[in-house]
């Protein structure tokens, strides 16, 4: 298990220790803790990269909308600026802002940027596994679910995808369990080309837990 992608929910954290309970109950030999070094390193050239490709991505997306459309980031930014009331009412445009201020994907910041995080991401997850001879790193997916609401905004607490966001690993996440009625997830990541390994442990999990049941589609909180 990997503690370092975790700790951003204490009721996340109740069923993670469920789950790992239950993998060990089922014969699986669970290494508990094994951190995955630089993973606290990885958000600021994550963000970086993050900001010069959505610039590149939004412009190649609009240039493909109907005419008339704005066609570029400062487009975006020019009419929501020109139509705050409505557009800038409840959440402000920081992140465009940020990511009109990069240059090029050829920009060195960028390539760098890059370069840092595809290093921090794979050789964290590859010295992980490979320190202690493991099938898989473990965590909790994210928190419990929450609502977003206009005023107080998003209430993401934390997730453990990043470092195989970040290498092109891959990541299974299946249902742990649930708290207060509301779904936690477990995340099997692997190095490599293991998704096969990966896939048999998530639905080895599954089989020994059966906790996935079907949403219940609770109405809109309104409170």
């Amino acid at each position: 298990a990997a503690p370092n992608l975790a700790g951003f929910s204490p009721e996340a954290a109740a069923v993670f220790a469920d789950a790992l309970a239950a993998r060990a109950d089922a014969g699986a030999t669970v290494v508990d803790p094994v951190e995955v070094e630089a993973a606290a390193e990885l958000g600021g050239p994550e963000f970086e990269v993050l900001l010069y490709e959505f610039k590149a991505g939004i412009r190649r997306y609009l240039r493909g909308r109907s005419a008339g459309s704005p066609r570029t980031l400062a487009d975006l930014i020019a009419f929501n600026e020109a139509h705050a009331e409505r557009e800038l009412r409840y959440f402000g445009q920081e992140i465009f802002l940020l990511a009109q201020d990069k240059g090029p994907l050829s920009d060195p910041a960028y390539i760098e940027a890059l370069r840092t995080a595809r290093r921090l991401a794979t050789t964290g997850i590859d010295k992980a596994l490979r320190g202690r001879n493991l099938d898989a790193l473990v965590a909790p997916t994210g928190s419990p679910a929450w609502p977003t609401d206009l005023i107080s905004g998003d209430h993401f607490l934390g997730g453990s995808s990043s470092p195989s966001a970040v290498s092109g690993y891959p990541l299974i996440s299946v249902p742990a369990g649930f708290t207060f009625g509301l779904p936690v997830g477990i995340s099997f990541m692997g190095t490599l080309f293991s998704e096969p390994k990966l896939l048999r442990l998530a639905s080895g999990f599954e089989a020994a837990t059966r906790v996935r049941r079907p949403p219940e589609y609770v109405p809109t909180f309104h409170g």
